[in-house]
């Protein structure tokens, strides 16, 4: 194997460079043509090693050119938000150092105990010591803690569900909204309890969970046998921003016994927003909440964080020690593979410090502040504009809305809309289902967005809706 030399690494860099400086002057996205297709799936591994610097006029030519798009600045799909340059810079250190952050006596493991302690404080959750780890993403984090609160939730009613399984017991209930992610059902699914289990909760008008009828779904679920163990509130949905009334799920969980998570996934930091703070009243009574620090923070796909209140309810629900892997050394804490299910763990946390040491907390509260202000800003051009409709309060950094120029099929028109306008290539948006509508839905992540790159969206809906 070839020694990388300091040529190659700097080449690397400036290609990284010269990527991102040219973001704004190129298309948001472009589809990828048959022919690059072809090459990009269809190769053969090679009989004999490539020099590195082949390597990298490969990556400039066939995979730089044809990016998801969520670095441009008019990039409004989904939730993925443009890379932090601090995370970019030290990926390839972290890469470098290929070290696993299980455990041990090495800088991985305790640079993510800061780290960790970080995201806990900026939203404000309890963090006692070990309360957290870093994921792959929140779908991950979500796993982990709905694993937590099922082995909880067996050991109260004396048994061990790690040891005995399901077999045999009332099922666990668990209940979200319609609103709620998808991850909350697969990690249900995951872990043996059945979609059937997942109870969908009635909402109000904002798409909000409705708890009274929380309570009386509680309660006869109880009346028919099962074990209700579980209730998802969500602190920023991705359809529409919503934030569940948190204060209120935290009651009705205290009175049921039930785990209370919160999926904080996108919208957590919405809580440092200017005014926002009455909206997440509650976020701090959770038993557990996931969040990415790879949506709103930008830091380098794939970092999620699973917080919670109390440490030693995952590590019973995870922990596994092998002889070899006995740590004398590892403290009262252990290690974090005691905590989840992941053995070998990258080195998540040093894209996550520099992020975050790069903004600070006043940059983070600036970022939010940018992009929830777009959201409300354009949720204010669609009100004042004759041909489009606001779906859903703003509350975090989403835009829910739709084109109506006329009476004509709107949820096929806006069905068809993201397509248009993403293969024009001036704007990027994506859209869904809200309250049974056709949607659209712009998601604000990027700093360096303007109010200008809002008027470009709406005329570019309108040109692509003319062109249908």
């Amino acid at each position: 194997m070839a020694d990388l030399l300091p040529t190659d690494a700097a080449a690397a860099a400036a290609i990284a460079a010269e990527h991102l400086a040219g973001l704004g002057e190129r298309p948001v996205w472009r589809p990828v043509p048959e022919a690059e297709r072809a090459w990009l799936s269809g190769q053969e591994l090679p009989e004999r090693g490539r020099a590195l610097d082949e390597l990298l006029d490969d990556v400039r030519t066939h995979v730089l050119p044809y990016p998801m798009g969520n670095g441009h600045p008019r990039f409004f799909g989904w939730v993925n938000s443009p890379p932090n340059p601090a995370g970019v810079l030290v990926e390839p250190l972290a890469a470098a150092l290929n070290p696993s952050c299980a455990g041990g006596d090495h800088a991985g493991p305790h640079l993510e105990r800061a780290v960790v302690r970080w995201l806990a404080e900026l939203v404000g959750f309890p963090h006692p010591p070990g309360g957290g780890l870093l994921t792959s993403g929140a779908s991950m984090a979500t796993v982990i803690c709905l694993a937590t609160a099922r082995q909880r939730a067996a050991l109260a009613d004396g048994w061990d569900a790690r040891e005995e399984g399901l077999y045999g017991r009332p099922p666990m209930v668990m209940y979200v909204t319609e609103e709620g992610h998808s991850c909350l059902h697969k990690a249900a699914q995951l872990l043996g309890l059945g979609s059937r289990q997942v109870r969908m909760v009635p909402m109000d008008g904002a798409y909000r969970m409705d708890v009274g009828a929380l309570r009386t779904m509680i309660e006869e679920d109880l009346r028919r046998g099962l074990r209700p163990f579980c209730v998802a509130g969500s602190a920023g949905t991705v359809n529409s921003g919503a934030v569940d009334p948190l204060d209120e799920i935290a009651d009705v969980a205290a009175e049921h016994g039930l785990w209370f998570h919160v999926d904080g996934a996108y919208g957590a930091l919405g809580v440092l927003a200017d005014g926002a703070a009455p909206h997440f009243a509650g976020l701090d009574r959770a038993d557990s909440l996931a969040l990415d620090p790879h949506k709103w923070l930008g830091v380098p796909v794939g970092c999620g964080c699973a917080l919670l209140r109390d440490p030693a309810a995952a590590r019973a629900a995870f922990s596994l020690v092998p002889s070899y892997l006995i740590d004398d050394n590892a403290g009262d804490l252990g290690w974090f593979s005691e905590y989840g299910p992941e053995q070998t763990r990258p080195f998540r946390a040093l894209k996550t410090w520099a992020t975050l040491s790069h903004l600070g907390r006043s940059g983070v509260e600036d970022l939010v502040n940018h992009t929830t202000g777009l959201a409300r800003t354009l949720a204010a051009m669609v009100e004042e504009a004759g041909d489009f409709e606001l779906l859903a309060p703003v509350t975090t950094s989403i835009t829910a809305f739709r084109h109506r120029p006329g009476p004509d099929d709107l949820d096929a028109l806006n069905r068809a809309i993201p397509g248009a306008v993403q293969a024009r290539g001036n704007a990027f948006i994506t859209g869904t289902r809200l309250g049974g509508r056709d949607a659209l839905r712009a998601c604000f992540l990027h700093p360096g967005t303007t109010e200008r790159d809002l008027a470009v969206l709406l005329e570019e809906i309108r040109l692509a809706a003319k062109a249908l």
